[in-house]
C-alpha cells in the first residue's frame, strides 16, 4: 500500500499541475513521522519544525533527482537527518556548552518546560545521556533504537559502512549506560 502511495504522489509532484497536490499528500503521510525522527535530535519544537519545513523544501525541489527504486519515507529521512546534522552543526559553532541552548537553558530544564515531553525522571536522565552523545552517536543510537530501523537501512542513510554503525550504536549503548549509571549513583 505504501508504495502505491508513493507512486501516487511521485506522478502528482512530476507534473506541474498537480505537483501541489502532490506535495500536500507527501506532508500529510510523512509530515509527523519526519517531525519526531528530527525532534530526538533537536529537543526544541520550533527548531524542528524548522527543520521539518526545510526537509519538504529539499525534498521538493530535489524530487527530479529521486530514485524511484527506494522508498520515498526513506529518501525523506535521509535529507531529514542531513539537516539536523547540518543544524546541530551550526548550532554547536554557536554554542560553547552543548548541553545549553542561546539563553543558557540546559537540556534538562528545556525538557521539562516542554509541553511536548512528559517523561518522568528516568525518561530525562535517558534524554540527557542521549543529549551528550556526539552527534553521529546520537544519530545512530536514535535510528536503531528508537526508529528500530536495520543497520542496513540506517547504512543507506547514512552512507555509512554497516559496521562503523554497529561499532557507533556499541559505543553509544556504553556512554549512556555509563551516564545512567553515575546519575542513579548520584543521588
Amino acid at each position: 500500500m505504501q508504495r502505491e502511495e508513493d507512486a501516487r504522489i511521485l506522478l502528482l509532484l512530476k507534473d506541474k499541475r498537480s505537483q501541489e497536490e502532490g506535495f500536500r499528500l507527501m506532508m500529510s503521510l510523512y509530515q509527523e513521522r519526519i517531525y519526531w525522527h528530527i525532534r530526538k535530535f533537536v529537543f526544541d519544537h520550533d527548531d524542528a519544525n524548522d527543520i521539518v519545513q526545510n526537509t519538504f523544501i529539499k525534498a521538493f525541489r530535489g524530487i527530479g533527482g529521486f530514485r524511484s527504486d527506494a522508498k520515498l519515507y526513506t529518501w525523506l529521512y535521509k535529507i531529514a537527518s542531513n539537516e539536523s546534522i547540518t543544524f546541530l552543526k551550526k548550532k554547536s559553532k554557536r554554542q560553547t556548552d552543548s548541553l545549553e541552548d542561546e539563553d543558557g537553558l540546559s537540556i534538562g530544564s528545556r525538557l521539562r518546560s516542554d509541553a511536548y515531553f512528559d517523561g518522568d525522571h528516568a525518561q530525562e536522565t535517558l534524554q540527557k545521556a542521549i543529549a551528550n552523545l556526539p552527534d553521529k552517536q546520537r544519530l545512530v543510537f536514535n535510528m536503531r533504537y528508537y526508529d528500530e530501523l536495520p543497520y542496513n537501512d540506517i547504512s543507506t542513510v547514512l552512507g555509512t559502512s554497516v559496521g562503523a554503525l554497529k561499532a557507533s550504536y556499541h559505543h553509544a549503548v556504553k556512554k549512556i549506560e555509563q551516564y545512567v549509571k553515575e546519575t542513579f549513583e548520584s543521588v
